[in-house]
């Protein structure tokens, strides 16, 4: 058993580490109300002046339209393919599915940089010039990741038999799909696309490789802090983009833990 100093060190090493990693961003919040532009403590007061500041910042909001609408996209794309895929290797056995299995995931396991210098090659072989068309690709290839990985575990839960009990009604392979398969995995759809909205919306190595001349919000801060300038006002959208990044995280979390057993009762008829 843990001596008494064990259980206590531990925890103190676990506060310890959550400080390191949440404290600078508690700050980050703090100082984007402060109603000075000097970073100073303690704050000298509390306001929203920054937050009107960046909100009335024409570079600030075109940048922040064009992240929402590339993550849109991002997201729709990739919960069309990772779903179809996820579907289709858990459906059917053909060799070299865990391959392909393999090959979807390490998109997610590679790193950023790595990415985004492949598909910036791949863009310059094919003529293709840099835009929204082409951070879209990039984001999409990991947000593919996401959805599937969610919604490939939630089949692996599923029991086989319901979806053999509905052909044996009859219903054909779509029609199992729509009313068998799809309320299962809903859920698992759902947060899978939240999750994919989340890490699209804050995504910056990818989007420096293939942006070209077009700024997202998470280029706009990048470029901001390099330069020093506009401080007060790089806090404010920070903070914004937490906000957006944390609130589809958390609904995921929340989905994906009592969405399967919801589901599963609703389908089955148990009360």
């Amino acid at each position: 058993m843990e001596s008494k100093a064990m259980r206590v060190a531990l925890r103190i090493w676990v506060v310890l580490v959550l400080a390191f990693l949440f404290v600078p961003i508690v700050l980050i919040v703090l100082y984007a109300f402060n109603s000075s532009n000097i970073e100073s403590w303690p704050i000298a007061g509390f306001s929203l002046h920054w937050f009107s500041v960046a909100w009335h910042d024409p570079q600030v909001r075109s940048a922040f339209l064009l992240s929402v609408r590339v993550a849109l996209i991002a997201t729709v794309l990739a919960l069309l393919l990772g779903s179809a895929v996820a579907y289709a290797l858990f459906k059917f056995a053909f060799f070299g599915r865990e391959a392909i299995s393999l090959l979807l995931v390490l998109p997610l396991a590679l790193p950023g940089i790595i990415t985004g210098i492949a598909l910036n090659s791949f863009f310059s072989f094919a003529g293709i010039q840099l835009g929204t068309a082409t951070i879209v690709i990039g984001h999409t290839t990991f947000c593919i990741v996401l959805v599937y990985n969610n919604l490939i575990a939630r089949l692996r839960r599923t029991p086989g038999s319901l979806a053999e009990a509905s052909m044996d009604l009859g219903a054909r392979g779509w029609q199992t799909l729509r009313y068998i398969m799809l309320p299962l995995s809903a859920t698992a759809l759902v947060s899978g696309a939240l999750l994919a909205f989340g890490l699209s919306f804050d995504e910056v190595i990818v989007t420096v490789f293939t942006a070209g001349a077009q700024n997202t919000l998470p280029l706009w801060i990048f470029g901001a802090i390099r330069l020093g300038q506009q401080l007060p006002e790089v806090n404010a959208v920070v903070s914004i983009v937490i906000l957006l990044t944390i609130v589809p995280v958390v609904l995921a979390a929340r989905l994906a833990g009592a969405g399967a057993i919801t589901r599963s009762a609703a389908v089955v008829g148990e009360p």
